[in-house]
């Protein structure tokens, strides 16, 4: 596969992911919604990584840390718009690299399950659709 394909497969997943999230909203398992958010801004990230440094991502679930090895890039030009977009979303990243680290690991998963209600799962649902379309537009920068 070349880097446009691997971009693709990427973002169907992605797409799949944020999909889920919101099924899972309209069932009321919250904890799943922020897992499957966070899995879905993970995915659209390392595929934005393949499409621009036609190189596999750091195998990490730190979306932060592929981004920003992803935004280092010299090869890699966006408007001071999105470097901005970027900066404002970084504290988002970080929250739901805890949703999935929350999700996986049994210790952690109560303290998850106590914190996740309706209201934050809607939130963190609707930051993560932003947040998507962004990181989806970042693909026209690629040549």
């Amino acid at each position: 596969m070349d880097a446009l394909e691997k971009f693709r497969y990427w973002e169907s997943k992605a797409t799949y992911d944020l999909e889920t999230a919101r099924a899972m909203q309209k069932t009321g398992r919250y904890n799943y919604v922020v897992f499957m958010a966070q899995q879905a801004i993970e995915k659209i990230v390392k595929g934005l990584y393949v499409l621009f440094l036609e190189r596999e991502p750091a195998r990490t679930h730190n979306i932060w840390l592929v981004f920003n090895d992803f935004l280092e890039n010299e090869g890699v030009i966006m408007t001071a718009d999105d470097v901005a977009k970027a900066t404002k979303y970084k504290p988002f990243f970080s929250d739901l690299l805890f949703y999935y680290i929350s999700e996986r690991y049994p210790d952690y998963k109560q303290q998850l399950s106590s914190s996740v209600t309706e209201t934050k799962a809607e939130e963190v649902l609707t930051e993560t659709e932003e947040v998507y379309v962004w990181l989806l537009s970042l693909s026209r920068y690629k040549n």
